[in-house]
């Protein structure tokens, strides 16, 4: 606390005041106490008045949201497993917000935790460094397009992108739409849509509209996103969804409206969730392991802390075709 002091240009005393959380301090003084703390790589220790042999049972958890079902099923999978050994799941949400992400791991770190369990391979260049400072063991998940800081667990994006591309090409799509949401900061999305949209340029067709909305995925703005879509004039003849409610949106505004699918426009998903079997047609979609993936890094982390294994384990994603394409 003396070098953040030192680097912030405050007191010992107002460092501690904005690490323990008390008493007053301005706005401006609490940035320029984290800034400095971040920048040479300090973590406040809030088990250092217990006892020091403690073994903390605590695992870190990140989630990009919660407002899709996509993490509830991984969080099961971690938490299932990590109770096998009596280990204990403490996880926050970042919205998609590599800074809200960056924030969440800066105070699962002063909790000493045992692990921490991270969605994606970007982050911050501060969260980097503050985890290779503290030697934390990082397990990062749902995705395997990149370099991991210690082991990722998960599939690829990219894959995922190319194979629904391929198939719409095959099926005799030339025109394609993409519907989006969280304002385009799921970075994973980013990658299927780019690995997609440099497959159906390379085999001569054409993207003629990119819609992305600013809220968060549900089947109403799949829905009212593919009204538009419709309404233009020269609509695509497919379209490929961020994930499965968009698209389950799609299917119902086409139900409403009469527009034969797959027929007239063609719909393609991403997840396989469940709930895709309790409608009229079933939704061609990528099928991601995302229990298992939960399962995998909490086992990872389990392990011996000399443990050896593979630092990228690619679990299956396969497209499933469905009757929309």
């Amino acid at each position: 606390m003396h070098d953040v002091a030192r680097v912030a240009g405050v007191s010992q005393m107002t460092v501690s005041r904005v690490m323990r959380g008390s008493g007053y301090i301005s706005k401006d003084v609490r940035k320029e106490v984290v800034t400095a703390a971040r920048e040479i790589g300090y973590v406040h220790n809030r088990l250092a008045g217990g006892n020091a042999s403690y073994d903390n049972p605590i695992v870190g958890v990140v989630v990009p949201t919660m407002q899709n079902r996509v993490f509830t099923e991984v969080l099961s999978g971690i938490s299932a497993t990590l109770d096998e050994s009596g280990l204990r799941p403490v996880f926050g949400v970042s919205e998609y917000s590599l800074d809200a992400e960056e924030d969440l791991v800066f105070d699962l770190l002063s909790w000493r935790p045992r692990g921490l369990i991270l969605p994606g391979l970007e982050h911050t260049a501060s969260l980097r460094k503050i985890v290779a400072q503290t030697g934390v063991r990082v397990a990062e998940i749902m995705d395997t397009d990149g370099d991991p800081i210690s082991a990722c667990f998960g599939f690829s994006h990219i894959k995922a992108g190319e194979d629904m591309a391929k198939h719409l090409i095959d099926r005799g799509y030339r025109t394609f739409g993409y519907v989006g949401s969280q304002g385009g900061l799921d970075l994973r999305a980013t990658k299927r849509f780019e690995a997609f949209a440099r497959i159906i340029n390379e085999a001569g067709a054409q993207i003629v509209a990119v819609e992305t909305s600013e809220e968060a995925s549900s089947m109403d703005i799949g829905r009212a996103v593919t009204n538009r879509l419709m309404q233009q004039d020269h609509p695509p003849s497919a379209i490929y969804y961020a994930n499965d409610d968009l698209a389950a949106g799609g299917l119902m505004h086409c139900l409403a409206e009469a527009i034969p699918v797959p027929d007239e426009i063609a719909l393609a998903g991403f997840n396989g969730l469940a709930f895709l079997s309790a409608l009229p047609k079933l939704v061609t979609t990528t099928v991601t392991p995302r229990f298992d993936i939960g399962i995998a890094a909490a086992r990872w982390l389990m392990q011996p802390e000399n443990n050896t294994a593979e630092h990228k384990i690619e679990l299956p994603a396969n497209l499933r075709i469905g009757q929309t394409t």
